[in-house]
């Protein structure tokens, strides 16, 4: 809302600069969106009136006035407009005066200079030469009371500043004027002058009947004023505040209604009362009804729609706008002056529907006052009266269930708690009652009903809310935190998730966050997940499901860096999964990684490779150290069907990984193979207390075993076979050679293994050595596997 700060400090004014109270209103929640003056800086520029007007002797188009600027002698100034007259007033530039800057940006300064031979002493000016319109047509006409000699900032008040709020939609009683000044006066204590009442007796006797149909206007006023001018002129007083307001004059009964609007923040309406056809009705329009508004829209009334009808037809949709047919204009010499409440929730949406846009709909759409309604009926008819002369008759008032005003309950204590400063109960008592708020005051408690035009008092945090700001935001200190503070308890069987993201940056990898919502085809192709859970309202077409893999947004992430010349990608995230399972939903948190590009950033120091599938088996095996992980070679959805396997934690499957499916890479234009995996968080965040063991100060002994077994043999297999079947003193298996070709069958490998084998009390004997690996290769027979060398 805009509104000009020199009407404001009519009803209230406090003492602070323009700067000053535009913070304190800010910080009264009432954001002040923009401040400008009314004019560009300029000076000495006075209020003048022509004594004598004389054609210039060698211009057709100049004319040499004498002006009175209330200085011992008239200034002789040449002027070329075409409006000048003997004895207008018009502003008049003295010399010495700067002018606001012209087209160059540059202050225009006035000067004594000769015109066509004869001097010049000032300049008349236009009101596009004192920057304030963009064109004019000539000299700027004064009022004819307007002082000689008076400065023309002072008689046209010129360091007014033009105030613009960004009100929130709960602030409804801050849409006026007289709802502006009233938080100002509680802000800073300042007088607050309430709205001149009316004086005028009602002496008219004509009426007009008013039924209501609906319990959605709850209060209709109205009444008769018989022989105005309607074709009276707007007193420049008014037009200038309607101006300052960003409304324009249109004419005087129509420029009274919404002076009122802005002064009060009630909405009125003027019929021409010689077109209404008997009495009024507020009901809902009737199927087939249209109606001409004022703006020259013709709409199909819809059932939903609140109108005012007359006994044929309907002549306004109520809290919109009125309509065409019985509008005011210059033959008009009755008219019935409207003001009425309705409910909120009857006007909420129908001016965004039809396109209308009007001041009365965004007021009544959140809220009006509703005791208000007579008084800004009778401020009307006076301002009317006083401008247009008349008539006025009585008030036809028609009064349903008002809205009810709910007392609210507000404790001191907790006013204590939330603010966290100490207020006295006189002081907060003092707050509620300059906001115009009723007290009933029990002890420490209050019990408080809002007034009429608050309509967001409805909790005690509302109340609390009202204290914080009238004390002042900026006086709500923050206090030093005082906590009794102690260590808290490490449970060492459990990994927090910094601990794992410090693992994965360790291991180059990067994270990313990328939102839940995916696209269906993620889930039908990487997940071969048929029936994601859908959401019934999705931020986007491409956002309609919840993801059951973190894969989907990783790959979306790397095309990303791709797109970008990154030939080395590392990425991981942490997030939710979703299904939905036998009729409910559940989620499960995992840990995702992907890996694109070198195994390592190019140097000189290590041979260029791409990083293949043992890299990644890497990476998730330094994740669950120093538990031990078993994979299992099987095919998932997403990865190349030779190169995909189910990752398994004491026997419990719990991830996935492997090479992404050629299918996909070439779908999502990747050019080289991805590796990626995925695991349970719930079983990266449990982990093992080490247990310490007897230390052994005596050597190992290395045996090496080599084996041939058919190509479908795991070398899992073989190791969890001879890892299971507990062989005296072998304290390590490992694979460490691997080799297909000359000397081993087709379909065969051959595989070494190196077993290490220590006592901690002695040193092996030859004799506990092979007995020892005899119990291995025991093993490795039963498993298929024949002695290298053998036949």
């Amino acid at each position: 809302m805009q509104f000009s700060e020199s009407w404001l400090r009519i009803f209230v004014n406090p003492s602070l600069s323009s700067d000053e109270l535009s913070h304190l209103l800010t910080m009264a929640g009432l954001e002040v969106e923009a401040m400008r003056p009314v004019a560009a800086a300029f000076d000495k520029v006075v209020v003048a009136q022509v004594l004598t007007k004389d054609k210039h002797p060698d211009a057709d188009r100049l004319n040499v006035l004498t002006v009175d600027v209330a200085q011992a002698e008239p200034l002789t100034i040449v002027c070329g407009a075409a409006n000048v007259a003997v004895g207008m007033k018009a502003p008049c530039a003295l010399v010495g005066a700067k002018l606001p800057p012209g087209a160059d940006g540059k202050n225009f300064e006035i000067r004594q200079a000769k015109v066509r031979g004869i001097a010049s002493f000032g300049m008349m000016c236009s009101a596009k030469e004192l920057g304030l319109a963009e064109e004019s047509s000539g000299l700027l006409e004064l009022a004819s009371d307007a002082a000689v000699g008076q400065s023309i900032r002072e008689h046209l008040d010129l360091d007014d500043q033009l105030i613009t709020l960004k009100l929130t939609p709960n602030r409804c009683d801050c849409l006026s004027l007289q709802g502006i000044a009233r938080e100002v006066a509680a802000l800073t204590s300042a007088h607050l002058q309430p709205v001149p009442s009316a004086t005028f007796k009602p002496t008219g006797t004509r009426s007009i009947k008013v039924g209501i149909s609906t319990s959605v206007c709850p209060r209709y006023s109205g009444r008769v004023i018989s022989g105005v001018n309607a074709r009276a002129a707007t007193p420049d007083w008014m037009v200038q505040r309607l101006q300052r307001c960003g409304l324009r004059s249109v004419s005087a009964l129509v420029d009274v209604t919404n002076y009122v609007l802005l002064e009060m923040g009630q909405p009125l309406h003027a019929f021409d009362l010689n077109k209404l056809h008997g009495d009024i009705e507020v009901r809902f329009a009737r199927a087939g009804e249209n109606l001409e508004l004022l703006n020259g829209q013709v709409v199909a009334l819809q059932e939903d729609m609140l109108v005012i009808a007359d006994a044929e037809r309907p002549v306004a949709l109520a809290g919109v706008m009125g309509g065409a047919d019985s509008a005011v204009d210059e033959a008009t010499t009755d008219i019935f002056l409207e003001s009425a409440h309705f409910l909120p929730a009857a006007i909420v949406g129908k001016s965004r529907r039809l396109g209308v846009n009007s001041d009365s709909a965004y007021r009544f759409e959140r809220g009006v006052d509703f005791a208000a309604t007579c008084a800004a009926l009778d401020r009307a008819t006076q301002l009317i009266l006083d401008i247009c002369g008349g008539e006025a008759g009585p008030v036809t008032e028609v009064q349903g269930e008002l809205p009810s005003r709910h007392p609210v309950r507000l404790r001191a204590a907790r006013v204590q708690r939330v603010l966290g400063v100490t207020l006295a109960t006189d002081e907060i008592a003092r707050i509620l009652s300059s906001l115009g708020m009723a007290l009933q005051q029990s002890g420490n408690d209050f019990v408080v009903t809002p007034p009429s035009y608050r309509f967001d008092i409805e909790i005690e945090e509302d109340l609390i809310e009202e204290v914080a700001r009238v004390y002042g935001y900026e006086n709500i200190l923050p206090a030093p935190i005082r906590a009794n503070m102690r260590m808290l308890p490490l449970v060492e069987a459990e990994r927090s998730l910094v601990k794992l993201r410090q693992t994965m940056v360790l291991r180059d990898y990067q994270e990313t966050i990328n939102y839940a919502f995916v696209e269906t085809a993620w889930e039908r192709d990487l997940c071969g997940n048929p029936a994601p859970v859908a959401l019934k309202n999705p931020i986007a077409s491409q956002m309609s499901v919840m993801r059951s893999s973190l894969l989907g947004g990783l790959l979306a992430t790397l095309r990303t860096n791709l797109a970008r010349k990154q030939p080395r990608v590392r990425l991981f995230e942490i997030g939710g999964c979703f299904r939905a399972e036998a009729g409910s939903y559940t989620q499960q948190d995992r840990l995702a990684g992907l890996a694109y590009g070198g195994a390592c950033d190019e140097q000189w120091g290590v041979s260029a490779r791409a990083v293949d599938f043992f890299d990644a088996k890497a990476d998730v095996e330094a994740l669950f150290a120093p538990r031990s992980l078993t994979f299992q070679a099987t095919e998932h959805p997403a990865s190349h069907p030779g190169r995909s396997a189910r990752i398994l934690l004491d026997g419990l499957a719990i991830g996935w990984m492997g090479e992404l499916h050629p299918q996909w890479q070439q779908q999502y234009d990747l050019p080289q193979a991805v590796l990626w995996f995925e695991v349970d968080l719930a079983a990266l965040t449990q982990g093992e207390v080490p247990r310490p063991g007897a230390v052994s100060r005596l050597p190992l002994v290395r045996r090496d075993i080599a084996v041939v077994v058919d190509e479908h043999v795991t070398v899992q297999s073989l190791l969890e076979a001879m890892q299971g079947c507990k062989v005296p003193f072998v304290v390590g298996i490992n694979l460490f050679d691997l080799y297909r070709g000359h000397g081993v069958a087709q379909g065969r490998k051959s595989l070494a293994f190196r077993v290490l084998l220590q006592d901690t009390e002695k040193t092996l004997g030859d004799s506990e050595i092979e007995q020892s690996i005899a119990g291995l290769l025991d093993v490795l027979q039963k498993n298929g596997a024949q002695i290298r060398g053998e036949s």
